[in-house]
Order: C-alpha cells, then sequence, then structure tokens
C-alpha cells in the first residue's frame, strides 16, 4: 500500500474532516489489503514465451530462485505464483508435497507445469503419453464466451502425464471438427491437461512456450493465458493487449498494400524455393534417399540450414508436411514427385523474368532438364514399342502410377518455363506427353482416376481409346483437356479439339448435381475454369460463353470481401474425401480443411491456388470485368497471407495450405493424413500463385505469354503415336 492516503490525512488536518478521512484510510487499507493482489511471482526460464509476455503487457513480474521451502515461505499470503516446466520434456518440475501445503496455507494461487508430484495425490505416473493427432479440448466454462466448452485447440508435439481428474478444465484428445469438438469426447481417450485443485492449478504438460510451438488459433491461445491470469491475480479487468508470434501474415485483412507488395510478394515467393532448402543437393542425397524411403511416407526432419542448396539438376523435393516440432520447425516430405518439377521450374521462370533473376532463370531450366531425364518420370515409359509411351510416372518411387491431373501441371510447368526462356529442345518431349494422354483417353475424352503402366503397356493404348468411360470429376480430368485445346491452337489437329470439346459438355450436362468431388466442390469448379476459359479462346459462342460463367459465377459466389475464397463440401454421396465421421476416423485418409459449410476457411492446396491462375485466364479470354476483378482481390489476398517469420527462414515466403480468414490466422481441421492445415507444397501451392502473380503483374495470361510457341513440325513428328495401325 502506497503513503497517499496519509500524506493526504496530513494535509487535511485541522480542517474538520477527521472522521471522513478515518473513515477514508480505514477503506483504502481494506481494500488494498483484500482485492489488490500482492504480486506475481515466478520461478523457471526468463525466456520463456510466458515470461516475455508478462514483461510485454506491462505485468510486474517477481522472479524467485528457487522452491525451496523458506522461500515460498516469503511469498506473500493471497498472492500468485507461476511455476513454469524448465525440462518439459525431459524431466518433471519440482514441487514438493511440503510446498503444496505451503501454497494452501498462504492461500496463494499456483500455476504449476509438469510436476513430478500433484497436490494431495504424491507423486506423478512415471509415464508420459505422446500426442500425435490429439488436440486441447476445453471442458469447462472457465475461458467464458470466448472459449465455450468443446472449442479445439492445437497444441504440437505435446508430452502430458496421464493422471485422471473429474473435472479438468482442458483436455488432450483426438476429436474431428474444425474449431469445436463435434462428438464430444466419445469413443476417444481423453487425458486431463489442465485442472485446478482450490487455489492451485495444475498443467500435465508445458502451455509456457505457446508462441514457440506455434499453439493455435492465436486468439484462443490469447484467451486461455488471459483467463489463467484473471484467475492468478483476481482481476477481472485484466487484458493482454500484446501478442506476438511468429510466423504470421504478411499484412492484417484490410491493411494498405504498399505499391510494389505483389512484386515483394513474388520476390519472397521465389526466394522461399532457396530459403527452404528444399532444392536437392549431392551433399545431403543420402538423407533424402533414407527418408524418402519407398515412399509411402517419406517424412523427415528439416533440413539443416547449414546444408548447401541444390541448383535444380537433382530435382526439388515436396514441401513441408503438416507436422509441427515442439521448437516451432515442421517435418518434410522427402519425396521427388514429376508435377512439382515441372511446376517449380513455371513459377522460378515466371520470378526469374519478372524480377530479371538470372539464378531462378538458371534453376528453372535444369528442373526442366531433371523432370524429363532423371526423375525417373519416363524410366518405364520410353518404349516406343509400348502403349505406355510419352507418359510421365507419377514420383521417384511411383514411377508406375500415371495420374493425367499430375501429367497435365508437369507438362503445363514444362510449356511455361520454356516459352520465358525461350528453349525449344523439350518441344518433342511436352508434344509426346500431351498425345500420350490423349490416347489413352476414352472415346468421350475421360482417363479415369489412374493409371498403371505395366496395364497399359499389356492392353495397348487403344484399349484405352476406344473404351465408354465418362468420370465427371475436373480435379483429375480438366487440366489435360486444357493441355488438348492448347496442342489444338499450335498444330490445327482437330480431333484434340473434339474430345476436349465433348468431355467438357458431358461434365457441364453434369454440373451440379452429378459432379464427383475429391475434398471440396469449391476445388472442382476452380478446375473447370481453365478449359472452359481456353475453349473460349478457340470458339467464343454463347454456349461455351454460359458454361464458363455458370461455374465461374458459382465459384465466386463464396469470395469474401477480403478476397478468399471460402471452402464448400459437396453433396456427402459423391465425394472421396469428406468430413470425418467419427472422432476415430480424424486423420485416417485425406480430409477437408472445414467440418461444416460456412467455416472460415480459404485452401491454397486445393481451391485458391487453381483459382487464381484459372481466373485470370478467364477474365483474359472473356473481357468480362468481374473475372478481372475478383482475380485481383484473390491475388491480394494471397499477398496478405503470404508467411512472415523472422524465426523460421525455411517458411518465409511461402503459403500453407490453410487460412482461417475469420480470426486471420493460419487455422483449420489437421484431419487430412498426407497434406494437413500447415503443409507447404513446391509445387502445388507456391508454384501457381508465384507464376500467377508474376501475370497480374505484368497483365498478362498464359495462353498469350505461350501463344508463339511452333510446334507443327514436332507435332507431325510425333503423329505416329496416333495413328499408328
Amino acid at each position: 500500500m502506497t503513503d497517499l492516503p496519509f500524506k493526504i490525512l496530513l494535509s487535511l488536518q485541522g480542517k474538520g474532516y477527521h472522521f471522513f478521512l478515518l473513515f477514508f484510510v480505514l477503506l483504502i487499507h481494506c481494500l488494498d489489503g483484500v482485492s489488490s493482489p500482492q504480486g506475481l511471482y515466478y520461478f523457471g526460464r526468463q525466456d520463456s514465451d510466458l515470461f516475455r509476455l508478462l514483461r510485454e503487457n506491462g505485468v510486474e513480474v517477481n522472479a524467485i530462485e528457487s522452491l525451496r521451502p523458506n522461500e515460498v515461505k516469503r511469498l506473500p499470503d493471497h498472492g500468485a505464483l507461476l511455476v513454469v516446466a524448465d525440462g518439459y520434456p525431459s524431466s518433471r518440475t519440482a514441487v514438493s508435497e511440503e510446498i503444496y501445503k505451503i501454497i494452501q496455507k498462504k492461500s496463494i494461487r499456483l500455476y504449476v507445469e509438469y510436476p513430478e508430484t500433484l497436490p494431495g495425490r504424491g507423486n506423478a505416473p512415471e509415464g508420459v503419453f505422446q500426442a500425435t493427432l490429439e488436440r486441447g479440448v476445453v471442458t469447462a466454462p472457465f475461458f467464458g464466451g470466448g472459449l465455450p466448452p468443446m472449442s479445439i485447440l492445437g497444441m504440437n508435439d505435446c508430452q502430458l502425464i496421464p493422471v485422471a481428474h473429474p473435472a479438468p478444465l482442458i483436455v488432450l484428445a483426438k476429436v474431428a471438427g474444425f474449431d469445436k469438438a463435434e462428438y464430444g469426447l466419445e469413443n476417444t481417450e481423453v487425458y486431463p491437461l489442465l485442472f485446478r485443485e482450490e487455489n492451485i492449478m495444475v498443467c500435465t504438460s508445458s502451455l509456457s512456450d505457446f508462441s514457440k510451438g506455434r499453439f493455435a488459433p492465436v486468439q484462443s491461445w490469447q484467451v486461455v493465458w488471459q483467463s489463467i491470469l484473471v484467475w492468478l491475480l483476481q482481476e477481472e479487468t485484466f487484458r493482454l493487449n500484446h501478442w506476438n508470434f511468429d510466423p504470421q501474415p504478411s499484412y492484417g485483412e484490410y491493411a494498405p498494400l504498399n505499391d510494389d507488395a505483389r512484386l515483394q510478394s513474388v520476390k519472397r515467393g521465389a526466394e522461399w524455393f532457396y530459403k527452404s532448402r528444399l532444392l536437392l543437393h549431392p551433399e545431403w542425397k543420402n538423407e533424402w534417399l533414407l527418408f524418402q524411403g519407398d515412399g509411402k511416407a517419406p517424412f523427415g526432419p528439416p533440413i539443416s540450414q547449414e546444408m548447401p542448396v541444390g541448383d535444380g539438376s537433382m530435382g526439388i523435393l515436396e514441401g513441408h508436411a503438416s507436422e509441427i516440432n515442439r521448437d516451432g520447425s515442421q517435418q518434410y516430405r522427402y519425396w521427388i514427385r514429376t508435377d512439382v518439377q515441372g511446376e517449380a521450374a513455371y513459377a522460378l521462370a515466371a520470378a526469374g523474368t519478372l524480377l530479371q533473376d538470372s539464378l531462378s532463370m538458371k534453376t528453372a531450366e535444369k528442373l526442366v532438364d531433371f523432370l524429363f531425364t532423371d526423375s525417373k518420370s519416363r524410366s518405364l515409359t520410353s518404349d516406343r514399342g509400348k502403349g505406355s509411351y510419352g507418359l510421365l510416372g507419377w514420383s521417384y518411387t511411383h514411377p508406375y502410377v500415371i495420374y493425367a491431373d499430375d501429367n497435365a501441371r508437369a507438362v503445363l510447368g514444362a510449356i511455361g518455363a520454356s516459352s520465358l526462356l525461350k528453349e525449344d529442345r523439350w518441344d518433342k518431349l511436352i508434344v509426346e506427353n500431351i498425345l500420350a494422354n490423349f490416347r489413352t483417353t476414352s472415346r468421350q475424352g475421360f482417363q479415369g482416376q489412374w493409371l498403371r503402366e505395366e496395364n497399359v503397356s499389356e492392353k495397348g493404348w487403344k484399349y484405352y481409346f476406344q473404351q465408354d468411360v465418362i468420370r465427371p470429376h475436373p480435379h483429375f480430368e480438366s487440366w489435360m483437356w486444357a493441355c488438348y485445346l492448347w496442342l489444338y491452337d499450335k498444330t490445327g489437329y482437330q480431333p484434340l479439339l473434339e474430345k476436349a470439346k465433348m468431355a467438357i459438355r458431358l461434365t457441364m450436362e453434369a454440373y451440379p448435381d452429378k459432379w464427383r468431388w475429391t475434398n471440396g466442390i469449391q476445388q472442382e469448379r476452380a478446375r473447370m475454369i481453365l478449359p472452359l476459359a481456353w475453349l473460349l479462346r478457340l470458339e467464343d459462342t454463347e454456349e461455351h460463353r454460359t458454361w464458363l460463367t455458370r461455374v465461374a459465377d458459382d465459384l465466386l459466389e463464396y469470395q469474401q470481401p477480403n478476397g478468399a475464397l471460402m471452402e464448400a463440401l459437396g453433396d456427402a454421396s459423391l465425394g472421396s474425401y469428406g468430413r470425418s465421421g467419427s472422432n476415430a476416423d480424424y486423420g485416417k485418409t485425406e480430409a477437408p480443411l472445414i467440418f461444416h459449410n460456412g467455416d472460415k476457411v480459404a485452401d491454397m492446396l486445393y481451391t485458391n491456388n487453381f483459382a487464381f491462375f484459372a481466373l485470370n485466364e478467364a477474365a483474359k479470354s472473356s473481357g468480362i470485368p468481374r473475372y478481372r476483378s475478383a482475380t485481383v482481390k484473390l491475388s491480394e489476398f494471397l499477398i496478405r497471407i503470404q508467411v512472415r517469420s523472422d524465426t523460421h527462414p525455411d517458411l518465409e515466403g511461402a503459403w500453407f495450405r490453410a487460412f482461417d480468414y475469420g480470426r486471420w490466422d493460419y487455422w483449420a481441421s489437421n484431419a487430412d493424413a498426407g497434406w494437413g492445415a500447415w503443409c507447404t507444397l513446391a509445387g502445388w501451392i507456391q508454384s501457381w500463385i508465384v507464376a500467377t502473380q508474376s501475370l497480374v503483374a505484368q497483365d498478362d495470361s498464359f495462353w498469350d505469354q505461350t501463344a508463339d510457341n511452333s510446334l507443327q513440325d514436332v507435332f507431325d513428328a510425333c503423329r505416329w503415336m496416333i495413328e499408328e495401325e
């Protein structure tokens, strides 16, 4: 208590106010001793996120040197003590029963993490539970309306002391849902994470390094810590006004963009290919092979920033997995995918051209060489006598698996790169691939979900060419139709146009009620726009214009004022990977980022990335102003959410798959077993965003950029592939 009231008393002596002043002083004294906190005491590392948070918010923190009984006895009654887990997870926090008794006797409010002893229970269990897919779930109204029961909290790489408690505040459990446990806590193991025993709050893990560990959503963890501190300090009005986190979006939702923001976004996006160290280098080839294995689980530790960066001649790895470590680093996907090589080459060539960066151009050139020579993409498809000739295998470990969509993105990347590099040495390989896919599609122009090389070689290409298959599933089919249209424009070979038109017509006749969808209906619309835009380039008819506007307008119904394209689920009976059907199903298969339509999430792996590229083409082909406007809005949204990080150079300049634009944070359901909310992808995500930003910056389109490709002679030399007796 300060001596201010007594100074006031002295100044008013002899003025007839003695009774009033005596009452005033006694009142202040009583309030000071009962309601006002007796200070916040802290034991543990002073470099923890929690200690820094308290200092940044102006909280007076008194650090104590030990938890010896004599030290604790000196703390004021009715005070507050924070004890963080310095040794987590290798060693427990040493708090004895004697300390708990002193705390209770002095009515001190205590928060303690990862203790070796539990209040009133003796030693905590020796074992620990290592979380994988488990998340925090709020189970009590302690956190107020901002975090009601069943709210989900993301904790990464969590280890926890498995103890029982009848009324925990937060538990750890594997639950399905976007921001709440949709099926409650049924049919899942539940581990108390945070609970109270009178004036003692116990955390069975560690929450104090929430920023370093990248706990999410940030807004929710702010509520958690504010609620804990309100309880500790016994100050209902206490607020955390400052909360730093990393990584974070480059701009606020509606913050003004710098004049050169798009140019800088391209620059940072291109630099990410090098900062991420995904470009394979001979010095760590053995590590790549070790963690890639057979390709079924190609996950490994982050690539050291000390490791050299490759030049593209050995290819580029896929990206980051969605698993975040305790220190905030992420697992890598040590996998060489065919499509990623072509896509990354195009992005680097586009950025290199815009920025006049020779390094990016050289890397792009080496990546295209690698795509067609050393990536194993043609290791099983280089025999002219086989029906599989010219097709591109899926990956280094799976060259026998062939996806038309992956082929399309690889070859479109190679087309874009070759045009920008003004290099024609890949023209034959490009034409061969488009024709190889053309001749292994059905009479109606559909290939199906995927082909197996040995089956194609055994049955021959005519078996597939003469089949009757109709599969309206744009994610897997539509971009190869775009390739047919592009090659028709360069050669005038009529069957390319006719087959593409037939497939597009049948798909549009099935829209929307019979469309199959993969992770959401929005991604199917996003993928369909490209062939519709390019068909309009070739035949600007009322029907073709109606097709384009129907799909594009339906996609843009979900565009938000901030430019984001909201995700949406289609008819569940037509979806390949819908929302998790139970808590047990969470994380077992590929999955959407949302649980309900209306969840405020944008997907950069399946929707916003491909829609960005396709809408730009649609704006140019149709001349419709709203498509140009939508493209610019989406461009600005992507600029704003590009990752900015001071502590994770391998993430600086990237885009994560998921963005919660309601919270303006990197958050979503992480149920996808392969490519979750925090994954990056050098191909699908990074490449199409960087390349399209470059096009928008130049007010250009892919169609116009590649218009001068002269392929007639090359095509004539490859005609044998489709005219063979």
